[in-house]
């Protein structure tokens, strides 16, 4: 009779990953059971999901904000807006390569809770470990109601941004401790530049703040020459910065910004706000 092996540990992060989210655990997930690398390709994922914004399921990501008198359609085109349960709020603060999630985690009770706020990540298993901290945060927290405005989704924001977003629809972006692609044929890959600041301009309402933080002084003065070179973008004051709560958190909350302070670094940070655009002629 042959004795069965042990599982792999590659068997037992999917067995717990499994067991977590079929059995809706209150426990808040363990980082060990989500391997990933530290970064991705974003130039090889070339999944489009949505196809435009009126085609998002966001009231699968926020249950509790679905409108009372929006019934799931029974049309049988589910690529029709017609066919998606409608919010009572939109999606108006995105945190793009949102990592395990401890910025969200942080604002969700600080800014007003009919802020509905997104982390949007590219790894897979990433993305999985704060859907299921959410998901552990919610249940634990259910008589409350906490952190019913806060969801994260796999996305490639690099490419597909304004497939999620309308025009003017978010106040406030993060750029969080980005990959600092430190070679110079990489620096297309970097998550701001010229191109991209206008996908930013175009998804953010006039007013509305991009908040970026890094520990290479490099990639900083890269972001802030190319937001400075754009029109749309003017940068925010030291001392407006320093009175912003949102720079505060972003300071101390994310898990690259504890990691930076533990090993004592420093964290540059720069905060640029959308200007309204010219008058046309």
């Amino acid at each position: 009779m042959t004795s069965q092996a042990p599982p792999t540990k590659r068997q037992k992060r999917e067995e717990y990953r499994k067991a977590h989210k079929e059995d809706a655990l209150a426990e808040l997930p363990k980082k060990k059971f989500y391997r990933q690398r530290a970064h991705a390709n974003p130039f090889s994922d070339h999944q489009l999901d949505p196809a435009a914004p009126d085609l998002m399921d966001w009231a699968a990501h926020y249950p509790a904000y679905v409108a009372p008198d929006s019934a799931q359609s029974t049309t049988e085109d589910v690529d029709s807006p017609s066919a998606l349960r409608a919010l009572n709020k939109r999606v108006t603060v995105a945190d793009i390569g949102c990592g395990f999630g401890g910025l969200l985690v942080a604002l969700a009770p600080k800014l007003p809770e009919d802020l509905l706020i997104v982390g949007m990540e590219i790894r897979t298993q990433v993305t999985e470990f704060v859907q299921d901290r959410i998901r552990a945060l919610r249940k634990q927290n259910v008589e409350r109601g906490l952190y019913q405005n806060i969801a994260c989704l796999r996305a490639n924001s690099m490419k597909f941004l304004p497939n999620f977003f309308k025009k003017a629809q978010l106040t406030k972006i993060f750029l969080c401790f980005p990959d600092p692609h430190f070679k110079a044929r990489k620096h297309k890959a970097r998550i701001v530049s010229l191109t991209l600041n206008s996908e930013y301009a175009f998804v953010m309402k006039p007013g509305g703040t991009v908040y970026t933080i890094t520990d290479v002084e490099d990639l900083h003065t890269w972001m802030v020459r190319h937001f400075d070179e754009h029109p749309s973008f003017e940068k925010v004051s030291k001392e407006e910065e320093v009175e912003d709560e949102c720079v505060k958190s972003m300071k101390v909350e994310t898990e690259e910004g504890k990691k930076v302070e533990r090993n004592k670094g420093e964290k540059f940070v720069a905060c640029f706000r959308r200007l309204e655009d010219p008058p046309w002629p």
